[in-house]
């Protein structure tokens, strides 16, 4: 598949351009070069990662800091999506956050009314994201706050992503699944993949989302991303994904085309 014709681009970060080690960076061979070429050619992309302990901005600046060119105004991440949902279906809601203390100023900062632990069971949305720690009673709490009619969204609902030394466990995605099994309600996903986040990459690359090309290492969080904007999708096997035999998946769940890391799409630029 020849990307020529491809007017925007859309990478995931973990196990596409960077694998983590603790609080190290690694950034994957050609991922730099990548980058490079689509920015000279004067096409625009965008990264999302389903990252959700710091704000976008602190991404970007992270992923500049390990040597690629990432502007702050590139970086998405499900705090982005979750603004955009809430505005357009929850506007002014109060919102019970389990979050870190960087993505609860910057919720604040984004004029998100932030209800505090001990009023939670008020809340009319409650949201995870990235969680460091979790107090049993603040899930009771989120729980029937559900329960009364509260809407439950969470960033990612993956049980891991891509590490430099293997899985990494989704937090989030287990405090999700207590609060999600405690109301008995199914969680709305505001990250990867989700009509929200492809509505932001829309908005911020200004295309329509059939004219792009999503490239990550995750079948159903970043293929699924793809699929659901109608976007190409391409497969990274530096990731999550990277043993997993195609042959078994729905030919409709499968991406349009498979690299065994994000240096061979210098080839396909």
């Amino acid at each position: 598949m020849r990307l020529d014709d491809v007017r925007g681009f859309v990478f995931d970060v973990d196990g596409t351009l960077v694998h983590r080690a603790g609080e190290e960076v690694h950034v994957i061979p050609g991922a730099r070069e990548v980058l490079e070429r689509i920015r000279a050619s004067g096409r625009p992309f965008a990264i999302f990662t389903n990252g959700s302990h710091v704000p976008p901005h602190g991404f970007a600046r992270g992923l500049r800091d390990a040597g690629l060119p990432v502007a702050d105004d590139q970086m998405l991440t499900p705090l982005r999506s979750f603004l955009y949902y809430l505005e357009r279906r929850h506007p002014g809601a109060g919102v019970r956050l389990f979050g870190t203390a960087p993505v609860e100023q910057y919720l604040a900062q984004a004029g998100v009314r932030l209800v505090e632990p001990e009023a939670a069971e008020g809340a009319e949305v409650v949201f995870v994201a990235h969680v460091d720690e979790v107090d049993m009673v603040d899930l009771e709490r989120a729980a029937r706050a559900v329960i009364n009619g509260g809407r439950l969204l969470t960033g990612s609902y993956v049980p891991a992503y891509a590490g430099a030394n293997g899985p990494i466990i989704s937090r989030g995605a287990m405090v999700t699944a207590a609060i999600a099994k405690a109301s008995g309600t199914r969680p709305t996903i505001v990250g990867k993949p989700s009509k929200a986040a492809v509505a932001v990459i829309g908005e911020q690359l200004g295309l329509p989302t059939d004219q792009l090309v999503v490239i990550g290492d995750d079948l159903g969080m970043d293929i699924g991303l793809g699929h659901l904007g109608g976007s190409r999708t391409v497969l990274v096997r530096s990731g999550i994904s990277g043993s997993i035999d195609l042959d078994r998946v729905p030919l409709r769940r499968r991406p349009h085309a498979v690299i065994a890391a994000v240096a061979e799409l210098l080839d396909l630029l």
